[in-house]
């Protein structure tokens, strides 16, 4: 973080001050709340980790920790928080957000929980103003909380926001014949009448291939722009700390490196980032140079394969073996797309010259 530990923590005291007294409980209610649920948790962490740890001060960190998250939600959500907990916040958001979503970083959501149970955070807002980030200036409403999913942290809560839930119908358990197909880059899937498009909901688990016509493809995939970037490292990190086999959990489990690892497959070269960016799939140009995008996402290509991006790599592979001749006169046409522009423009060049000649022989 950018600020120092010692500023760090004085901002954390801040904020569990503001946490007591808006409140309006005691402070020996809401840490001896807090105290019983760390008591509880703290099995959660490595015991050689905790070796060095006494309790009393497991609790105060728990307890400061939480409160400090339970501040940042309440200024996420749009609430007016007190001017000096903002002054304190405001300044220093973009390390604060960065660090909040660290994996090493997450907190028990049964910590951040009995917080609230003192300091209610409107979630609904809170989700719905992170995720318009990525929405860009697309409309939408806050999302409908599922009561039943019970997120392990702050990260795991806006991993299963983000990912958004399966509505295919399809078995996703289909894999690709060649696990490494021929080239899947998106000047290559261009050439042969596949053009990348950004999905309409945004949800990362909305990624596949649609047929238009019968001579043309969609590959449809969510967007991502540089400052959401960490978040989906920490989120890939997650899903590969906490599944064992992506082929036996849950579509849902594995989203996220299905999601990476086919935008790594994407490029191969910088002219490759440069489609993604035409296509609307990079955001923020300003941010990543062409070289930075290009190094960042090649960086996944070694990612476990999740059903997701098996399901598209297959979906490619049926539509080239489908439409090999297809496939031919689309690569031919968009490796000479030049000269044939300058053919059919010489072509209406030579037309209009005959029809302005004929018109003048009428005229005769």
């Amino acid at each position: 973080m950018a600020i120092s530990i010692r500023k760090t923590e004085q901002v954390k005291h801040a904020a569990a001050i503001r946490c007591i007294r808006e409140s309006g409980h005691l402070l020996e209610e809401l840490f001896s709340a807090v105290a019983s649920t760390t008591d509880e948790v703290r099995r959660l962490y490595d015991k050689d980790v905790m070796a060095g740890m006494g309790d009393d001060d497991f609790r105060h960190m728990m307890f400061f920790d939480a409160c400090f998250l339970v501040q940042y939600m309440l200024m996420k959500s749009g609430i007016q928080i007190d001017r000096s907990m903002r002054g304190l916040l405001g300044p220093n958001r973009i390390d604060i957000h960065h660090d909040v979503m660290l994996l090493e970083n997450q907190l028990p959501w049964e910590v951040v929980e009995t917080v609230m149970m003192f300091r209610s955070v409107h979630l609904e807002a809170f989700i719905y103003r992170y995720m318009k980030g990525y929405l860009q200036d697309r409309k939408t409403v806050p999302p409908a909380l599922n009561k039943d999913y019970k997120p392990p942290h702050l990260l795991g809560l806006l991993r299963y926001y983000r990912v958004g839930r399966t509505r295919d119908t399809i078995s996703t358990t289909v894999k690709p014949k060649n696990r490494t197909p021929i080239s899947v880059c998106a000047i290559e899937l261009a050439k042969i009448g596949i053009t990348l498009k950004a999905n309409k909901t945004m949800d990362l688990i909305d990624m596949g291939l649609k047929h238009k016509w019968t001579l043309f493809a969609e590959l449809s995939v969510a967007p991502v722009d540089r400052d959401r970037a960490s978040y989906l490292v920490n989120m890939v990190a997650l899903e590969l700390c906490t599944v064992k086999s992506f082929s036996k959990a849950p579509v849902e489990d594995s989203v996220v490196c299905s999601y990476l690892l086919l935008l790594a497959m994407l490029v191969n070269r910088e002219e490759d980032v440069q489609e993604l960016r035409a296509r609307g799939l990079l955001k923020g140009g300003g941010g990543l140079t062409n070289e930075e995008a290009l190094h960042f996402f090649t960086s996944f290509q070694s990612l476990r394969f999740g059903p997701c991006y098996n399901r598209v790599m297959r979906g490619i592979e049926i539509y080239k073996e489908n439409r090999r001749m297809q496939t031919k006169l689309h690569a031919f046409c968009y490796n000479n797309k030049k000269i044939i522009a300058a053919v059919l423009t010489g072509i209406g060049v030579l037309v209009g010259i005959i029809g302005t000649l004929l018109s003048i022989k009428k005229s005769f």
